[in-house]
């Protein structure tokens, strides 16, 4: 197993590093985790589970292939740069460059830029015919300044967030305001364990959103809704991303016609701009949890999303579901979001 970290979004406190755990375990990847800092998870695992996490990941930053971690003084990082070989990842005739990013504030810039420089410097004494190139580098040298260290390694992957603004629900075709934004619906998924062909059913679908995350991931999908005007506005924004899925369904979520599925990730409606058909969401949530469990084998996990006020894990401990786990999501003053992890037993 090779020594690697993932820099991770500080966007909230717990579902990054859930999501990124999510993955290798959906992917079966053996892993140990070597160390957890302030957006920075160190590991062992394969060098090529990078692949996943750069395909599937909404909440990851930077995958590298770890050198050292040490106190980022200038003294111990030269120290370090002299004891690793540096020519197993810079070949001769490759260019590269230095990266130092800082977590909050842990470090000034100025810092930054003086240790990017003296770095480089060292690298291009201790390797051969190798430069320096800022604009296009064959290869780019990552560090990481966080909770009083430098970890510092070859940057093997960069995830861009920018795809996922791009499918924020206002750049969708059909909007609506309950609509969950597109990155904690990929971490949903992710959550989930859903993997390439496996079929995803969510019984709220909405505006499509999850659907549309689990498609970009290679899952199948079927969406069912009991509101016509939802379930139209759901097949416009999947014809807008050219994705066709197994189907959409117009269906009460409580006496659906599915006989099976891989697993379920849903956030049923709730608020003042979701129609609950005369029920209360608590009620809703409950008996869509039970009219679920019939579709899934032992082992297969629901992601499920509701107001932080409904209890969600206990809810779902008493259907007779195990609790993987949960987290909160702040949405505004009347409303944090309880993300729930359940597997059937």
């Amino acid at each position: 197993m090779a020594k690697l970290f993932f820099l991770i979004s500080g966007e909230n406190k717990t579902l990054p590093l859930a999501e990124l755990l999510a993955i290798l375990e959906a992917e079966k990847y053996e892993f140990c985790i070597t160390e957890k800092l302030d957006q920075v998870i160190r590991l062992k695992a394969e060098k090529k589970s990078i692949n996943s996490v750069y395909l599937r990941s909404a909440y990851t930053r930077v995958c590298a292939l770890e050198l050292f971690t040490c106190e980022p003084t200038e003294e111990k990082i030269i120290n370090n740069l002299n004891k690793i070989n540096l020519t197993s990842v810079l070949n001769e005739q490759e260019s590269f460059a230095v990266r130092i990013k800082r977590v909050r504030n842990y470090a000034k810039k100025s810092v930054v830029m003086d240790l990017e420089k003296k770095i480089g410097k060292k690298i291009l004494q201790n390797t051969k015919k190798t430069r320096v190139n800022l604009s296009m580098p064959d290869k780019i040298f990552v560090g990481i300044l966080t909770s009083g260290k430098l970890i510092f390694g070859l940057n093997i992957a960069t995830i861009c967030p920018k795809p996922f603004g791009e499918r924020r629900p206002r750049k969708k075709p059909f909007f609506h305001p309950s609509a969950m934004p597109s990155k904690l619906a990929r971490c949903m998924v992710n959550l989930a364990h859903a993997k390439r062909n496996d079929l995803v059913l969510d019984p709220f679908c909405g505006t499509g959103n999850t659907l549309i995350e689990a498609t970009f991931i290679g899952c199948r999908t079927l969406g069912l809704d009991a509101q016509r005007k939802m379930l139209e506005g759901c097949k416009q924004n999947l014809e807008h991303f050219n994705i066709t899925p197994e189907g959409l369904i117009l269906s009460d979520a409580r006496k659906h016609p599915i006989i099976k599925t891989n697993c379920v990730i849903t956030d049923p409606p709730y608020g003042r701009c979701c129609s609950t058909m005369n029920s209360t969401t608590k009620k809703i949530v409950k008996m869509v949890l039970f009219s679920v469990m019939s579709l899934l084998k032992k082992g297969d996990r629901i992601c499920i999303a509701s107001p932080k006020s409904i209890h969600l894990s206990q809810v779902g401990k008493t259907v007779g579901y195990k609790h993987i786990e949960s987290h909160f999501v702040y949405v505004h003053r009347s409303l944090t979001r309880e993300i729930a992890v359940f597997e059937k037993q």
